[in-house]
């Protein structure tokens, strides 16, 4: 691992603008990685990387393009937040298997393979019977192996994360989620997903979203930081980062479009109010990125070692980013990192 201390958040999903890709630098965020796309199809991703493209070139002194590992250093040492792209669902690939090498050269470095409901992959979390991993979900791990695309499983059924954490041949991912046993919220993972996904050297991040948080928005700093003490006791810090699941600016509306997409005509609340499906207040200690070393404060006071406050920070990320991105067949160096 690199042997500078980055810091690291591995899934933002904020409304975009110069404010906060400003507040990303107060915060002295090195890398994001950001949803570029919920229900969008091929076509469409590709407009909102256009989209992404224009801001790079609108803001060369704050933002930079993540591909490799290496560009969290450069961000680093030129005082930029380098970005990473991903995906909340499988829909950009559609049913073409030859899309997943196609988005990776365009720069897509995560894939969810299913997002709350059933896809051609995987089962996601709201769905009452969970099959496993599809035909085709086998087929697109080994691709998105080969070409260096995480496997993420945030969103998906038990059966289908545990499954997909043994298929595959390179570490998997859960960028943002928090313990069942700490909240038992339909997207907290249990203890045996979470482990199939270490013991295979995988990777989680830690959500800052307030339905994933015990007491919500009144959770404090300390209970999230206590959750996190016992599931590195439990599976090793190594395993661990901060996946915050920030929505910032995004308006209520913005919910609809990723609870609904096109699958349904109905409003699906999810595991929000009923009455209101917006979003929730974030938490005091953790309202926009500017308030990200707050999490370094919060582990060294519940006694982290300063080794696992780097780790659990983002060097267990840019780790796991050094492992996982780089193509198969292809060298360090070949590949940029």
């Amino acid at each position: 691992m690199s042997d500078f201390a980055p810091r690291i958040d591995c899934l933002q999903y904020a409304n975009w603008s110069e404010k906060i890709f400003r507040e990303m630098r107060a915060g002295g965020l090195d890398a994001v990685h950001v949803t570029i796309a919920y229900h969008e199809n091929f076509r469409e991703t590709v407009l909102n990387i256009e989209r992404w493209n224009r801001w790079f070139e609108q803001y060369p002194d704050l933002i930079m393009k993540g591909r490799w590992a290496r560009d969290v250093g450069a961000a680093r040492e030129t005082g930029r937040t380098a970005i990473f792209f991903g995906f909340q669902n499988p829909s950009p690939i559609e049913d073409d298997i030859g899309l997943v090498e196609v988005l990776h050269d365009l720069g897509a470095r995560f894939m969810q393979l299913s997002y709350n409901n059933q896809s051609l992959l995987a089962t996601g979390c709201y769905e009452a019977e969970d099959p496993g991993i599809t035909r085709m979900g086998r087929q697109v791990i080994k691709e998105m192996n080969r070409v260096g695309m995480v496997v993420d499983m945030s969103h998906s059924a038990d059966r289908s994360t545990i499954e997909a954490a043994d298929l595959s041949a390179r570490p998997i991912a859960i960028t943002h989620a928090n313990l069942h046993s700490w909240q038992p919220a339909l997207r907290n993972k249990r203890d045996d997903v979470i482990r199939a996904v270490t013991q295979n050297g995988g990777m989680m991040g830690f959500s800052a979203y307030p339905h994933h948080l015990k007491g919500k928005s009144d959770c404090t700093l300390q209970d999230f930081c206590e959750m996190i003490a016992r599931a590195a006791e439990t599976f090793g810090a190594e395993h661990f980062g901060i996946g915050t699941d920030l929505c910032q600016d995004q308006p209520d509306s913005v919910v609809e479009w990723m609870r609904v997409g096109r699958w349904t005509k109905e409003i699906d609340y999810g595991e929000g109010s009923a009455a209101a499906p917006g979003f929730p207040p974030q938490p005091d200690w953790f309202k926009d990125n500017t308030d990200f070393p707050n999490f370094e404060t919060g582990l060294r006071q519940i006694g982290f070692d300063e080794n696992e406050i780097r780790g659990l920070m983002g060097g267990n990320w840019l780790r796991f980013f050094e492992e996982n991105f780089i193509p198969r067949g292809f060298t360090a160096e070949s590949a940029g990192n």
